[in-house]
């Protein structure tokens, strides 16, 4: 069946630049592509905020326009003065990055692997998970890794993401785990900025980290960045952290989780919703997290008929068995979100039945969720419609900064219906995949090897 197309009216070209905000602010203006930007400001490399400005001729007019980001230089130097002191390399605990990839993308994985080389860090492994059932004559992996220190490559068979993270934890030398994808590019200190957060709060399971777009050059990437917040619908400036929130009833306990920032309680919302402060493209783990929840459920994720959910599952496991998970704005990536409509298209089809899949999972796995999801399903429901109608109408599903003139771009209904209707498709596509999972894993659909080379 020929996926819908959003209509003829597209948003043009949106050049991404992160500047500092502590050296003098570089003149942009307008040239033969880009006639707006996506500021992202920094502090001394800190995230700190963005702001959507019109280019034009005059570089003066969009320093102006740049005013809600450079208003905040005052409040950026108290955050920066307020951080934890920087660890010594040899307080830092080891760390294994795992790359599950299909290598579909060989431009995309080169420049991970470029990024990678350049990361500072100083106990880690770069381990490269193939998820190809079979592997070419021609197979341009052993080249993209050749030479290049710190990096090896395991062969998972098993089709799915969830496959190719079970098997590079299996094999992991280091006590975190982290995970990225192969459409990513990363930040020199980005593994620094996830291991402290583990070292400066022992009780830490998981640490995720921001996500940023690579580049704004196609309608598809513009429209996932704008109203889907990237990969998440809560994007922040602060560090935070999620707990369980205790509960006197014990049938629904776990099901509602805090949000804390500096101590402070912040926000109250459903466990099941956790993807707000975290996806796969940037997220790590301590190996015990992962081993109390089973790994990664080899029946949600990509590659498998559930499409999705295999990260939020597991957010939700280290919360609900009483895990901590903080985030972490300052370790930063920069995804390059899906070029074409139709791909986008697949991919928030994905969203919708990925999601209702990961619940699927979570009610066979410990029944006691029915009661959460019960409890929470009223106001899920509105939150959901609200967002929906808002994205429909050309609104943020978030609150937003107000946009300038000419950056209002109409929101395709076709893409919001996309993933509503597939929500009811979710819990069939997950007992499909459970079926598949066990037929290969000859087990429950969790854990797993790899045959390394």
């Amino acid at each position: 069946m020929t996926p819908q197309r959003p209509p003829a009216a597209e948003p043009a070209p949106r050049r991404v630049v992160v500047v500092d905000l502590a050296e003098p602010l570089p003149d942009l203006v307008a040239d033969a592509r880009y006639d707006s930007a996506m500021v992202f400001g920094t502090w001394h490399g800190l995230p700190i905020g963005v702001a959507d400005v019109v280019l034009s001729a005059d570089p003066g007019e969009t320093r102006e326009a740049l005013a809600p980001l450079t208003d905040l230089r005052d409040e950026a130097a108290r955050y920066e003065a307020a951080r934890p002191p920087r660890l010594p390399d040899e307080r830092l605990p080891s760390v294994t990055v795992v790359v599950s990839t299909i290598v579909g993308r060989r431009e995309d994985l080169e420049l991970l692997l470029d990024g990678l080389a350049a990361v500072d860090y100083p106990d880690v492994e770069f381990l490269i998970v193939d998820n190809r059932p079979v592997v070419p004559a021609d197979d341009v992996l052993p080249g993209l890794v050749a030479g290049r220190a710190r990096v090896r490559t395991i062969h998972e068979p098993r089709k799915g993401i969830s496959a190719g993270r079970n098997a590079g934890v299996a094999a992991a030398r280091g006590d975190i785990v982290v995970f990225t994808d192969d459409d990513v590019r990363v930040e020199p200190n980005w593994l620094r900025e996830l291991a402290q957060r583990f070292v400066d709060d022992p009780r830490v399971d998981v640490v995720t980290g921001l996500i940023l777009p690579a580049e704004l050059d196609t309608p598809a990437q513009i429209w996932f960045e704008r109203y889907y917040g990237g990969f998440s619908g809560e994007r922040t400036w602060r560090p935070l952290v999620l707990d369980a929130e205790r509960c006197s009833s014990r049938l629904v306990r776990g099901s509602r989780i805090t949000v804390s920032e500096g101590g402070e309680i912040v926000r109250r919302f459903a466990v099941y919703g956790v993807g707000a402060y975290g996806a796969g493209a940037n997220m790590s783990f301590r190996r015990s997290a992962l081993e109390r929840i089973g790994g990664f459920d080899l029946a949600l994720g990509t590659g498998t008929p559930a499409r999705g959910g295999e990260d939020l599952a597991a957010f939700v496991g280290v919360l609900w068995t009483g895990g901590r998970i903080a985030y972490e704005p300052a370790a930063v990536v920069h995804h390059r979100h899906r070029v074409g409509t139709d791909e986008l298209l697949k991919q928030l089809r994905g969203n919708g039945l990925g999601f209702t899949a990961m619940l699927t999972s979570l009610v066979l796995g410990d029944p006691r969720h029915i009661a959460g999801l019960a409890w929470q399903l009223p106001l899920a429901v509105r939150s959901m419609a609200v967002q929906s109608l808002s994205r429909i109408s050309g609104g943020a599903a978030r609150e937003v900064e107000a946009r300038p003139a000419g950056l209002e771009d109409a929101y395709p209904r076709a893409l919001v219906l996309n993933e509503l209707r597939h929500y009811p498709t979710g819990p069939i596509a997950y007992l499909r995949s459970r079926r598949l999972a066990r037929r290969l894993d000859g087990g429950d659909g969790r854990g797993g090897g790899a045959s390394r080379r």
